[in-house]
């Protein structure tokens, strides 16, 4: 018999959010009737690689590459963040942070000098930060920043070389900002949000085809569920989760909008 399993690989900012993950996740399996196997699967292993799988039983993918298809899934349901800035929906933003103490008071202050990113298929460390910057791209019509350094591959990565200073400014995942700052308030002491993008689909939690298709509905359905039952609020708490929304792949042609109207326009790269 097939096994399958779950991951929270892109919101497991520390050892206590990723137990927090894992206890969400049996909840979730059990009521639902799904065997499911934690499997860690930590950085720098490439995200790619593991959402290629075909044993994906529940495990986070941004949203941009389930649009852009780069792996064949079935979306689930996806977190609604408790901060006031998701608005009770299942979005997130980019902020875009600075060192606190840079001299950069506005996002137009970091123009001439570095910029960071992720990689190409992410949405909160790339596209995001290329839509948000495109409008002031075609008023130059011409590169923004001095040096546009890519594939720093993490949100934690990005982090460091802000705090490290090889870059100026650079997209940090607003949900991942907001986790990383509960567990490890000291790493963004030193930080501070220039600007933050427009709201975008939030990752999901997806699975293989091969997950049975009435194995998927019910897991859809125990994710809807969840804020109603009595094991919900200590891991809402722990995750900063308000509850959960059911997505498809429709929910994220928001990320494909943004990448179509950049590339377009002749801006693949947020330079």
């Amino acid at each position: 018999m097939t096994r399958f399993i779950a991951n929270a690989r892109m919101y497991a900012v520390a050892p206590e959010a990723e137990a927090a993950w894992q206890a969400l996740i049996a909840h979730v399996a059990a009521e639902a009737g799904v065997e499911l196997d934690y499997e860690p699967y930590p950085a720098p292993q490439p995200l790619e690689h593991l959402w290629r799988r075909p044993d994906l039983g529940l495990v986070q993918m941004c949203g941009y590459p389930i649009a852009l298809r780069i792996a064949d899934v079935v979306p689930i349901a996806a977190p609604i963040p408790s901060p006031d800035w998701a608005q009770g929906r299942a979005a997130y933003r980019s902020d875009l942070i600075v060192r606190a103490d840079s001299s950069f008071r506005r996002l137009e202050d970091t123009f001439g000098h570095r910029v960071g990113w992720t990689v190409a298929h992410s949405h909160s460390g790339f596209n995001a930060l290329r839509h948000h910057l495109l409008p002031h791209w075609q008023v130059k019509v011409g590169p923004l920043y001095a040096e546009s350094l890519g594939d720093l591959v993490t949100a934690r990565a990005v982090l460091d070389a802000v705090l490290a200073g090889r870059i100026d400014v650079g997209p940090l995942d607003a949900y991942w900002h907001a986790l990383i700052a509960h567990y490890r308030p000291e790493l963004t002491a030193s930080i501070r949000v220039l600007d933050s993008t427009a709201l975008a689909p939030m990752p999901a939690f997806v699975a293989a085809p091969g997950l049975p298709a009435a194995a998927v509905a019910r897991l859809r359905q125990g994710f809807a569920q969840a804020a109603t039952r009595p094991w919900f609020a200590e891991h809402a708490e722990a995750l900063l989760i308000a509850g959960f929304a059911p997505v498809d792949q429709a929910d994220f042609a928001t990320t494909l909008a943004w990448d179509h109207a950049a590339v377009q326009a002749g801006y693949p790269l947020p330079v």
